[in-house]
Formats: structure tokens, sequence, C-alpha cells
């Protein structure tokens, strides 16, 4: 099939379907018109990518697990190597998290204690560019 009809099938645009191939996760064959020409398992392969990436993998991660993917969802094959990659992705999306939390923490720290200091002692604001007006 053309890349139009794996785009209709799987809902992914062409230009997304393009990357994957590029990434090494999609593959597809050339027509003597230079066409990509994919295979009917091309649908179950996008639709594994497209699963893994909504688990906040990267594509290169998705590159390394494809192998291991087993059905639509899809469901991993449990190899020491494929665990300890999942593992590490798993403590860098923790890492990741607790920084965001401290972020959060932290503005709405500033939020409280602007509010608590009140608009009064606000310096009037010019709404061309929104900076504070010199007094």
């Amino acid at each position: 099939m053309r890349i139009g009809e794996l785009s209709r099938r799987t809902g992914v645009n062409a230009h997304q379907l393009r990357y994957y191939e590029a990434q090494g996760l999609l593959e597809a064959d050339r027509g003597a018109n230079g066409y990509r020409d994919y295979g009917e398992s091309a649908v179950l392969r996008v639709k594994q990518i497209r699963h893994l990436l909504g688990a906040g993998l990267s594509s290169e991660d998705i590159a390394y697990l494809l192998p291991c993917a087993v059905g639509e969802a899809p469901e991993l094959l449990g190899c020491p190597e494929l665990l300890d990659a999942m593992r590490s992705r798993l403590r860098r999306l923790d890492d990741q998290m607790d920084r965001l939390a401290q972020s959060r923490d932290a503005l709405a720290d500033y939020i409280d204690a602007a509010e608590r200091v009140g608009y009064e002692t606000c310096p009037p604001l010019d709404d061309t560019d929104l900076e504070p007006v010199p007094a």
C-alpha cells in the first residue's frame, strides 16, 4: 500500500510516517516509480509505534524495543536488556516529574507571595508592551 493508504488506515499523517521510516522504525519498499510501498504489517507497526510514543518513549527507545513488541498495544517480551532500557527511561521520567513538581511549587509560592502583597503596590502597566511605566 502507498503512504496515503497507510496514513488513512492508521490516522497518522504521511509526514510522521516518513519520519518513522527515517528513524528506522518503519520499512517501505520502493516501486520503480520511487513511491513507497508498505506491506500489510506496517499498519500494526504504526499502531505499536503510536502506543509506545504515548508511553513517553523516544524514537531511539522505540527502535530498540520494537523487535520485542507483540500485538497492537503492544505487549513487550521481558528480556533483561529490554527491561533495563525501560527502567532507565522510567527513572528519567521520574526525575523530570520531580523537577516539574519543584518548579510548580516554586511558582505557586511566588503567586501566593504576590497575592499577599496586593495589587496596590504594583506599578501601572503600559498596555502597548506590558512593561511597568517609570515613576
